[in-house]
Formats: structure tokens, C-alpha cells, sequence
């Protein structure tokens, strides 16, 4: 979707009261979740506060305590709204605080509206659990003038005490806060959520009256419905095994309709020695996906990170860089042009910026918009790691992520650019934090752009399919998300990390998880039998399907090709079938 259309709707707001629908938000106490603008007044807690005490400051201060140095003081607001204010800091951490009891397992949403006396900085919120460790749960850009939104949240690994803190990495300014939110959820309703949101964005109605010419109801016709071809991309990564691996590729094709390449598009593949350019391996690859039916992901044109160059590139001039640069981007973006859904253009750019030192601060927004020049019609994407994995990188959190969207596409010239939001999800091992996960996408998703899941993983461990899992299912479920890309995969294709087949191509338990979804979120097939009025309802999800409607008495079928998608929440379908 064009950049012009979405700048429009940076600050839509009402599907997101869709998103806690499940959790217990009142539409009417509870009117937007603005994320990415700041507002005069802070709204009302969410949940009520869930299990915070005294959380909107109607009672003072009561609850709440000074957190290290510093004062804590309730102030009153023009329109008379009490909230909290931190002053006298000396470090970054003197704030204000409320102990909690976390219990094991469940999962915490937090939110609060913060504000600073002066300037803009990044707020965090910080769980000190047991006295001692640090474990952050959401951050937030907040400024002088205005109040702005903080989510986030934790998921209790064991039960324990634990204390709420707030951070700011400016120590003098002073940190106001109000409506503070702190709700628990079991797993079962974390689910119950995720399974009413995929019924909700991914699944539509259909329903077939099966009856004779004549219009009489056909009680007990056998319905056969298998999808051909799934609404929702949800693909795997890929590598130059394919092309020799016979067992790889009946593997890969009877799976997935979408790819990225892990390697063999990068710069350090294609130009291993300066002018000495090899498209043999991405090419015979595109040439595979193109004859089974598969979309490819353009990965990627530069990558950001001084480590991952072609070892030539570090030694050259910003002059010589400029012109190497300028033949690289012409090269692969006019070789491919047409032939991918989508290109990472300048990967990994919110934590590295070698472009930006040595050619100029505005060098991913000269790209992105070279990218679009040369092929106007494929996807543009920012393609980044730990925004939504991993809660203690602040380099990359979403609000950090939404100021370099903001760079890049500042220029009137990038206003009709097709665009969208790649976050990586690289998960390390641990329980994965679904609190923040969520969080980050709703506040990415508020600025209108899909979203992917680019590069889905999860390190080994005993509980690697459960938490696998976890994270594809609220990949799935989110509104925001477009498309998932897991990189991950057999064993014969070097594939170690995220495991989905052994050495002999036996399934691992990951695997599994894998498999089970592909088949829940749409292969069927489902086969339903019509009742007394001749009338089969299911919720399919959206895609293309196959259908045979079969007689129960004179066995004739009838056959036909249907399709389901989001626009039209209930499709009605009649067949009638001959004598």
C-alpha cells in the first residue's frame, strides 16, 4: 500500500480497541490506544488499573514510594486530573515505585501515560524482581507538553515479589505519570484472544445450500472443501541446498508458497571480488520458485552492519563507497525487477548505520528512494532485529523503529513508495516475552503499514516447539501482521538452530508445530455434511479452495472453485445438483 494513503492514517485508532476486545477493555471507558502521537490529557487506566493499586492518583500517593533518589509529588492539572511527578533526579533510575506479586506463568500487560517536564526522551518501565534483577517491559518516546501511551509488559518465568520502576536516560528531567495499568492473564485467555482475533481478521463465514433443480433441500450431501491456495503468506527461508537436494525440495514445495533467501542475494554473495559480479546461485533459485508456484522476498540490497560488507567495501573511500553502492543497488534491483514480492533495502539500519558515517545521515532515505525508483512496484521494507523479541534492547524498540520509519520516508518523493514493517523475531531461549511482542505490533501496526514477521526463529531448547509455537500463533493472530517467514528448516540443508527436520528428514517435535499450523490455518480438508434444510455453515479461512458436493443417495458430485476472503463476512454459495 502507497506511503501517501498511510501517512494519512499514522494516527487510526479504532481497530485497536478490536485488539483487547478478548481482555476486557470497555470501548466506552476506553476510547483509543494512541501510540504514536502524544495527547493534552492522559485517558483512563486500562483494566481499571488490573492490579495496580491507586492507579489514576485519586487517593494521592497512597501505594506508591520514591524509587532511589530524588521527591515524588502529586500535581493537579488544569482540568483538575491528579497524576505523579518523579523531581530532583540524579540518576536514571530515580523514579517512583509499587511493589507487586507476580505469579508464575501468567502474562502481564503493562501501560501508562508518561510526560516530561522538558525535552523528549525515552521512558521505560523496569521490573525489579527479587530485590535484585532488572528486567525491562516497554518503552516509550515521551516529551514536554503532551501525554503519550507506554506498553508493554512481562511474563513471569517463576512467582516472586517485584517492584515497578521507571527509567529515562536523561536523569534531570522530571517524569510525570498517570493511569498506570498492570494486568495478568493466564495462558488460557492469552489463547482464548489469539483464537477470537484469527475467527475475527483471518476467517470468513461461507455457507452452502445444497438442493435439487427444483429447490428442494438435499438433507445429508457431503461438502468437501480442500484450500489450494492460502490468503496469508506464510513461508520459510531458504538456501542454495535447493538446488541440489531432492528431498529439500519435495520438503520445501509441499509446504510453502513464500521464501526469502537467506544469503545468496546479499551484496557479500553476489560481489565477492570488486566489479566481479555472480548472480549463478540466486538465479538458478528464483528459477526453481518461479516453476513451483513460490514468492520470493528480495534479501537484501545493503545490509547496515560494518561486519556483514564485502570485504572489499571497508576499505574504500565515501567517494569510491558512493559509486560502488550506486552499481550495487542498479545491479540487483533492475535484475530482479518484477520478480519479488518485496526488498529489504537497508537492513538492520535502527542498530547500525556504516551507510549513514561514511556517505551522510540521510543515506537509508537516498536508497529507499533509489530502491523505489528503480522498481516502483515491488514492497520496500525496513528489516530489523529485538523490536519485538527482546524488551531490553532499547536501540531497537518500536518507538526507535518508528523514528527511523520517519527518516526514511520524510521526503515528498517518498509519499507514493509501496512500504512496509519487517521485524525480524529472532526469540533467544526463555519463555518469549507475548506481552511486549503484542505491544510492539500494536503500537507498529497504529501506523497503518503490514507488518512481517521476516525472519521467525527460536533457539533450541526443551520447550523450543511450545515457545515456537507461541510466537507463530501471535504472529497469526495480530490484525497488523501481513505475512510470517520463518527462518528455519531441515537438517541436509544446514539448518541448526530452529530445527524442522532431522538428517534423515524425519519431522523434529518443532517440525510438528509447523505442520499442525499449516494444516489448522487452512489446508483442510474439512468435510461437513448438510443438514435438513440442505445447509453446511463453516468459517473458512482466507483463501482460494477447492469444493465437491457429493449426493447422498444418487452419489453424483458437483464440483466448483471458491474464494474467501476478508471483504465478505459471510459468503452465501447455492448449489443444486441434477438428478
Amino acid at each position: 500500500m502507497k506511503v501517501a494513503a498511510k501517512l494519512c492514517n499514522l494516527f487510526t485508532t479504532t481497530y485497536f480497541l478490536l485488539l483487547f476486545s478478548g481482555l476486557g477493555v470497555d470501548s466506552k471507558d476506553y476510547d483509543y490506544f494512541a501510540t504514536t502521537k502524544c495527547t493534552t490529557e492522559p485517558h483512563k487506566a486500562q483494566y481499571g488499573g488490573g492490579i495496580i493499586v491507586n492507579p489514576e492518583f485519586d487517593h494521592n500517593i497512597e501505594s506508591w514510594t520514591v524509587f532511589g533518589n530524588g521527591t515524588m509529588e502529586e500535581r493537579l492539572s488544569n482540568n483538575g486530573n491528579r497524576f505523579i511527578v518523579a523531581s530532583n533526579r540524579t540518576q536514571t533510575l530515580d523514579s517512583f515505585s509499587q511493589k507487586i506479586q507476580l505469579k508464575k506463568e501468567l502474562i502481564y500487560m503493562f501501560s501508562g501515560w508518561f510526560q516530561l517536564s522538558e525535552g523528549r526522551d525515552l521512558v521505560s518501565v523496569v521490573f525489579k524482581i527479587n530485590d535484585s534483577e532488572l528486567v525491562y517491559g516497554g518503552h516509550v518516546i515521551a516529551k514536554n507538553g503532551c501525554w503519550s501511551l507506554l506498553k508493554g509488559g512481562i511474563v513471569a518465568n517463576f512467582s516472586s515479589s517485584a517492584e515497578i520502576i521507571f527509567e529515562t536516560n536523561n536523569p534531570s528531567v522530571e517524569i510525570w505519570v498517570d493511569s498506570v495499568s498492570l494486568q495478568p492473564f493466564t495462558k488460557e485467555e492469552w489463547r482464548s484472544h489469539q483464537d477470537n482475533n484469527i475467527e475475527r481478521v483471518r476467517k470468513s463465514r461461507v455457507r452452502f445450500h445444497v438442493s435439487n433443480v427444483n429447490e428442494t433441500a438435499i438433507e445429508g450431501a457431503k461438502v468437501v472443501i480442500k484450500q489450494t491456495k492460502a490468503n496469508f503468506p506464510f513461508g520459510c527461508g531458504m538456501n542454495y541446498h535447493i538446488l541440489t537436494n531432492r528431498d529439500y525440495q519435495e520438503w520445501f514445495v509441499s509446504r510453502f508458497k513464500y521464501t526469502t533467501f537467506t544469503n545468496q542475494m546479499k551484496w557479500y554473495s553476489t560481489e565477492i571480488i570488486q566489479g566481479q559480479e555472480n548472480y549463478t546461485i540466486p538465479d538458478a533459485m528464483l528459477k526453481f520458485t518461479k516453476e513451483n508456484g513460490i514468492s520470493v522476498r528480495g534479501h537484501n540490497i545493503f545490509w547496515d552492519y560494518e561486519k556483514y560488507q564485502p570485504k572489499w567495501v571497508n576499505s574504500l573511500s565515501p567517494d569510491e563507497l558512493r559509486e560502488a553502492a550506486a552499481k550495487r543497488i542498479k545491479s540487483v534491483v533492475t535484475r530482479y525487477k518484477g520478480e519479488l514480492i518485496a526488498w529489504d533495502v537497508m537492513n538492520e539500519n535502527v542498530h547500525f548505520h556504516f551507510y549513514e558515517d561514511k556517505l551522510g545521515e540521510n543515506a537509508s532515505e537516498i536508497y529507499y528512494l533509489r530502491a523505489y525508483e528503480l522498481d516502483p512496484k515491488t514492497t520496500l521494507f525496513m528489516n530489523e532485529y529485538n523490536t519485538i523479541e527482546y524488551s531490553g534492547d532499547k536501540v531497537a524498540s518500536p518507538a526507535n523503529y518508528f523514528n527511523k520509519l520517519k527518516e526514511i520516508l520524510q521526503s515528498p518523493e517518498a509519499s507514493e513508495m509501496s512500504f512496509a514493517i519487517g521485524l525480524q523475531c529472532h526469540f533467544a531461549s526463555g519463555r518469549p516475552n507475548l506481552a511486549y511482542m503484542r505491544s510492539g505490533l500494536d503500537f507498529l501496526g497504529e501506523t497503518g503499514f503490514p507488518i512481517w514477521l521476516t525472519e521467525t526463529s527460536v533457539d533450541p531448547q526443551a520447550e523450543q516447539a511450545e515457545y515456537f509455537e507461541e510466537i507463530l500463533r501471535e504472529g497469526y493472530s495480530h490484525p497488523a501482521v501481513k505475512g510470517i517467514i520463518m527462518f528455519a528448516g531441515p537438517a541436509q540443508a544446514g539448518f541448526n538452530s530452529t530445527l524442522l527436520a532431522d538428517a534423515n528428514f524425519q519431522t523434529t517435535p518443532t517440525g510438528k508445530v509447523v505442520d499442525k499450523l499449516i494444516s489448522e490455518w487452512g489446508t483442510g480438508p474439512y468435510t461437513t455434511i448438510a443438514d435438513g434444510r440442505g445447509i453446511v455453515d463453516i468459517s473458512l479461512h482466507h483463501g482460494d479452495y477447492d469444493v465437491i458436493v457429493t449426493h447422498p443417495l444418487t452419489q453424483q458430485t458437483e464440483k466448483l472453485n471458491i474464494s474467501v476472503r476478508k471483504e465478505c463476512s459471510q459468503k452465501n454459495i447455492h448449489v443444486k445438483m441434477h438428478a
